[in-house]
């Protein structure tokens, strides 16, 4: 799954990045511990002019009668995204990007709390599939409240030995189609794109990330993963 990511570039750096328009309005800024609920940067296309724009992440659908109390819906399972009604609508014609520096990630049961960071080796940002939705909240009339969700899968690869899912990365060339809100039709893209795993890393990194208070960039640098308990016990007998 998704739950805690970062983006270490500004929208008009993202905009250049993603060749787009920033229309974010100073309602973002880098972010190196992003959680749900904040207000996130995406990609949307819409006729010719391809944006950035500020989105909260955590999707409420379109039919939604209030803003739910339970845990926000960040993550849409790419396996059934065409077809749970919380989802089905954006996929069709809600499509966008969500940039990232990288995305963190802790084992199951991992008691020491140890995350990983996983990031483009080349350093440039990945682009995380997402569906957004538009919600007007009863009897307003003020502008309507933007969401987003980050479309997961399958981990593949070494990214399985720490999670079993893993947001959809896609590749450049597959960007136009993901964001053409007149394409349908999307299955041939809901699977990882073959070699994208050779332009991930994984690296261990501060357990600072554990809160979510901590925010700046030295939460991307990589470090000595936290001792195993068992390991931690053996410093103290040598």
């Amino acid at each position: 799954m998704c739950g805690r990511y970062a983006v270490q570039h500004d929208p008009a750096a993202l905009a250049e990045e993603f060749e787009a328009v920033d229309r974010t309005g100073g309602a973002v800024v880098a972010d190196f511990n992003v959680t749900p609920t904040k207000t996130v940067p995406i990609v949307v296309q819409r006729g010719a002019e391809r944006s950035i724009r500020p989105v909260r992440w955590g999707l409420v659908p379109t039919w939604a009668k209030e803003i739910g109390s339970g845990p926000p819906m960040i993550n849409a399972r790419a396996e059934s995204i065409t077809t749970k009604p919380a989802y089905a609508e954006s996929a069709r014609r809600r499509r966008c990007l969500m940039p990232a520096t990288g995305w963190y990630e802790w084992r199951p049961g991992d008691r020491r709390r140890q995350p990983f960071l996983c990031r483009r080796k080349d350093g440039a940002s990945l682009a995380m599939a997402a569906v957004f939705s538009a919600w007007w909240a009863p009897d307003s009339t003020d502008r309507p409240l933007v969401t987003c969700a980050v479309v997961t899968t399958d981990a593949v690869g070494e990214l399985a030995d720490v999670h079993h899912r893993m947001p959809l990365v896609l590749p450049q060339d597959r960007w136009s189609d993901w964001l053409d809100p007149q394409r349908t039709e999307i299955g041939e893209l809901l699977t990882p794109a073959e070699g994208m795993l050779d332009e991930l890393a994984l690296h261990p990194v501060s357990t600072e990330v554990n809160s979510m208070r901590n925010n700046h960039p030295d939460l991307l640098r990589q470090v000595e993963p936290v001792p195993e308990p068992a390991e931690q016990a053996a410093l103290f007998e040598s």
